[in-house]
């Protein structure tokens, strides 16, 4: 049985499955193009996306602008007919200007978390007004709950008349940082598994509303086909992965990086205290341990990227740290991580990693085809 297709709006991704957006410069054009020519939504991530530049230290805007630009536009040449998306956080100091950017150069999706994106539509407006054409972006937020989900559909509603095109839900499992109070990482009631449907729910009368599907897309700890059938059942239109894509040959991250992920064991993933404010789900190394026995100097903040972001009170510099990391300079730095990251034991193509994403689907399928079929003969159904 094929996997089914993803409908956002206009765009239809032959495989349910959206690559995340890794940051900082783990998925760039290289790895979300790849994603793209299978099917799938590949995703650049926007958070320092300008860090080979130049000019980043002196004028961190244009940088990352031209930068976010430059990876989009390569995105689109490898891969002229997938649907490629951008991961902006709202936290970003440069967020307006890089949905803007994004926008501009005629992006797919702009999938948008780490805080509420409540004035996204404002720029999609305003640009398709100053180039007098409609333009076909599409909006998605990420949120942790049925809640945040209603907040900002109501606002996009009243503000702009505008329903949010889908909504990723990403659950405390997911890697990076993570939309939960540290205490509500273990706690059952906000597993992936009850948030789902409670978003499905929320989203529905703002689909009978607009006339139109707002797909809920699953995040956080999604690991193999088994897993994609089980949250399309309860659900779900498509997932978001994030973990399995970073061991691909694929991946833009350094191979350092990568083995980190083959190396993981499960007592190797921590949960630190990100400087950025929200708790995050890393590989534990040297780095994280010296900077929680304060061992970390004082730096001067040269980049201003994140809002939340209180230099005075974090020991290290959270840009500066992921793009060591992803140079593969991890004694200066830290990998972040899914908590399945110790399942990871090889690396692989994209295409390899599709491939055994349905393969495992399949399998998903027909085990639970035949346990109904086992059930309904224990019982006698089907019996005249």
């Amino acid at each position: 049985m094929a996997l089914p297709a993803l409908r956002i709006g206009h765009l239809l991704a032959k495989v349910p499955v959206i690559q995340g957006g890794m940051g900082v410069g783990i998925s760039l054009s290289g790895l979300a193009s790849a994603v793209a020519n299978q099917g799938g939504i590949g995703v650049i991530a926007g958070a320092m996306i300008g860090m080979k530049e130049p000019d980043v230290a002196k004028d961190p805007l244009t940088a990352n602008l031209r930068a976010l630009r430059n990876e989009i536009l390569k995105a689109r040449e490898q891969s002229p007919k997938g649907i490629i998306g951008v991961n902006l956080m709202v936290a970003l100091t440069t967020f307006s200007q890089m949905v803007r950017t994004s926008i501009e150069n005629r992006i797919d999706i702009i999938f948008s978390g780490a805080g509420l994106p409540l004035d996204m539509p404002q720029h999609l407006l305003q640009v398709c007004e100053e180039k007098k054409e409609e333009i076909k972006t599409k909006l998605v937020p990420i949120v942790s709950s049925a809640r945040a989900a209603t907040v900002i559909a109501k606002k996009w509603a009243s503000r702009f008349g505008y329903t949010p095109d889908a909504f990723v839900v990403e659950g405390p499992k997911a890697g990076g940082h993570l939309g939960f109070k540290p205490e509500e990482i273990q706690d059952p009631a906000h597993a992936l598994e009850v948030l789902v449907p409670q978003v499905v729910d929320a989203v529905k009368p703002f689909e009978d509303k607009c006339g139109r599907a707002v797909p809920v897309i699953a995040a956080g700890g999604i690991y193999s086909g088994e897993d994609i059938r089980n949250f399309l059942a309860l659900g779900a239109s498509g997932v978001q992965m994030g973990t399995r894509f970073v061991a691909t040959h694929e991946c833009d991250a350094d191979e350092r990086f990568k083995q980190s992920y083959l190396s993981a064991t499960e007592k190797d993933i921590t949960i630190i205290k990100s400087p950025v404010g929200m708790p995050g789900r890393a590989l534990e190394n040297q780095f994280i341990h010296a900077s929680r026995l304060g061992n970390k100097k004082p730096f001067k903040c040269v980049f201003q990227c994140v809002h939340t972001c209180e230099q005075e009170k974090t020991p290290y510099c959270i840009a500066q740290a992921l793009i060591n990391a992803m140079k593969g300079n991890l004694e200066r730095g830290f990998a972040f991580c899914g908590v399945n990251v110790a399942r990871v034991n090889q690396i692989v193509s994209v295409r390899e990693l599709m491939e055994s994403l349905q393969k495992e689907f399949d399998e998903a399928v027909s085990s639970f085809s035949r346990g109904v079929q086992n059930m309904q003969s224990f019982f006698g159904y089907g019996k005249k």
